[in-house]
């Protein structure tokens, strides 16, 4: 599967990740660079709406999300970052990982801003 690298920047903080060859992941692509405010999602994920929703088409029904994933759950049309191990749930779709501690996307009170970006 061929990948996109990307950057992802919270505050001070960076996460070198990949971006997948799915369709789903593609229609993020497409809209980077983004800056999206991420807020926490039962203690387990931060999610964040793009500006445009992500195609479905050819993308599986629902999967798992370990943690490390970057997802995209399309009933509520949000990017996700999981912090957490998430079983398997109906709208749930993988489109890339995170490389590195993913702990520090954990204990938000409160909105932060994230950047995504493609790198070479």
């Amino acid at each position: 599967m061929a990948e996109t690298p990307i950057r992802i920047t919270v505050g001070e903080d960076q996460f070198d990740a990949v971006l997948w060859d799915n369709p789903a992941a593609q229609d993020l692509i497409e809209q980077l660079p983004l800056t999206l405010d991420f807020s926490d999602y039962g203690g387990q994920e931060v999610t964040a709406e793009p500006p445009q929703p992500l195609t479905m088409e050819g993308m599986p029904e629902g999967e798992s999300a370990p943690a490390g994933t970057i997802g995209y759950y399309a009933p509520d049309e949000v990017v996700v970052l999981y912090y957490t191990d998430v079983p398997r749930f109906t709208g749930i779709v993988r489109i890339g990982e995170i490389h590195g501690d993913v702990s520090l996307l954990s204990g938000w009170d409160s909105s932060q801003p994230v950047t995504i970006e493609v790198t070479s």
